[in-house]
């Protein structure tokens, strides 16, 4: 499987006052990279959610390794770790450079736009399940 990456710019909102990338900015970096690793696959969340289902974050498992400034020019890098009938699961870096600052994995699971759980949608199979 590639490694997708997106560049994120760091702007003074997504600072703290020590002048580091607040935590929870990291949250919004990895998902704007999940929503472009998928754009890219051609799935885009407009056409599911036109079916009825929408992705949500079951489980995420951060580690914050070094601190981001501002005007920093970073790298989320996306790749699929595994995939099940229910569940996706992706692995997720933050690096400036060559130095990693943040990794994530992050399980995502499909649930109905009207409420309640759905299998992984055909085209998320298809594209990112065993090849063979």
């Amino acid at each position: 499987m590639t490694r997708h990456s997106f560049p994120v710019r760091i702007y003074y909102e997504d600072t703290d006052f020590s002048g580091n990338v607040y935590h929870a900015a990291y949250l919004k970096f990895f998902e704007r990279g999940r929503t472009e690793f998928l754009r890219e696959e051609g799935i885009h969340h407009s056409e599911l959610a036109a079916e009825g289902i929408a992705f949500a974050v079951r489980s995420m498992e951060i580690a914050f390794d070094g601190a981001a400034h501002i005007d920093d020019l970073l790298d989320v890098t996306t790749e699929v770790a595994a995939l099940s009938g229910a569940r996706l699961t992706l692995k997720q870096t933050i690096l400036r450079g060559e130095t990693v600052l943040t990794r994530a994995s992050v399980v995502v699971v499909a649930i109905r736009t009207s409420g309640g759980p759905a299998r992984m949608p055909k085209v998320i199979l298809e594209r990112f399940g065993p090849r063979g």
